[in-house]
């Protein structure tokens, strides 16, 4: 009797053969195994082959521009010797001041310099996401009038967070930014995937002049979530405004400040918090007048 086992059917016991599994099956399994096993290492090479381009690029991008503001600089005036250690991004509220003390001696006669030599350094630091324009638009305000003053702040602000934009886009790429931000890339898809420009528009201006997220996370995660690039400059530079203008304001006493944080008094933080409330006003004010047609039409119905 062939080797098997018995099974009971309609009360009898019959016997049936268990055939043992055939090694052609067994090697297909172990071949899909094998193939799926390669094709995510395949996959994963190509992800680290990919980062690893991006990362080049990246630093290549950042030493050509680092090297043409080398060459800007090479262009300046002579200055003197116990003027040199000072002329570097301020870090720090006495770096401010001595930076502003340097340059003020120069405004007068080298002007046009001074302002595209402060410009395309606040432009390099936020396109790289490097920490130090706060007290740029700070020095501004000593350095030039306010109205300038405030102009080049946006401009440059916006100019810089657009490159940021680009180099998110077209250097790191979508892949890289969803690893690194998932959480809050998929919960911004799902806020703006429904909206129209007055919405996005509203929503960018209100994340520019609140703290809720830091610029750099903002520049880098809005290519990703379908920010389009023309009101991501519109809205940065109405958005950082209002901020800016407090900052270009405290620059014009910049020798009276002994600490950064005197930048944010109570009346300044409610300024802001108001402008904030406010930018949201025609996002709100748009939803409220699609509710009301809505309503018309289901009466008219």
């Amino acid at each position: 009797m062939p080797s098997g086992s018995l099974s009971v059917r309609n009360g009898t016991f019959s016997s049936q053969s268990v055939r043992p599994r055939s090694p052609i099956h067994a090697s297909d399994n172990a071949s899909t195994v094998k193939a799926t096993s390669t094709g995510e290492s395949t996959r994963d090479t190509g992800m680290i082959g990919k980062r690893r381009k991006s990362f080049l690029l990246l630093g290549a991008l950042f030493a050509f521009s680092a090297g043409c503001l080398y060459l800007l600089f090479q262009s300046f005036p002579d200055l003197a010797e116990s003027d040199k250690q000072h002329v570097h991004v301020p870090r720090t509220l006495d770096d401010a001041k001595e930076l502003g003390r340097v340059l003020s001696m120069y405004t007068d006669t080298h002007f046009p310099q001074v302002v595209v030599g402060y410009a395309c350094v606040y432009v390099f630091l936020q396109a790289f996401a490097i920490p130090g324009s706060i007290f740029l638009s700070v020095l501004s305000g000593y350095l030039f009038p306010f109205p300038l003053a405030l102009f080049l702040v946006c401009l440059c602000s916006a100019c810089g967070a657009s490159a940021c934009y680009l180099l998110s886009y077209l250097v790191l790429g979508s892949e890289f930014v969803s690893q690194y931000l998932p959480s809050k890339i998929e919960y911004w898809k799902a806020q703006i995937s429904h909206y129209g420009w007055v919405e996005l528009l509203s929503t960018l201006v209100f994340l520019r002049i609140t703290p809720f997220l830091p610029n750099w996370s903002i520049n880098i995660a809005s290519p990703v979530i379908g920010f389009p690039l023309s009101i991501f400059f519109l809205g940065t530079f109405i958005g950082v405004a209002p901020p800016s203008a407090l900052a270009v304001m405290s620059g014009t006493q910049l020798y009276e400040l002994t600490s950064a944080t005197e930048l944010l008094t109570l009346r300044a933080v409610g300024l802001i918090g108001l402008i904030a409330v406010m930018a949201l006003m025609p996002m709100a004010f748009k939803r409220l007048l699609g509710s009301r047609v809505t309503e018309q039409r289901d009466l008219q119905d």
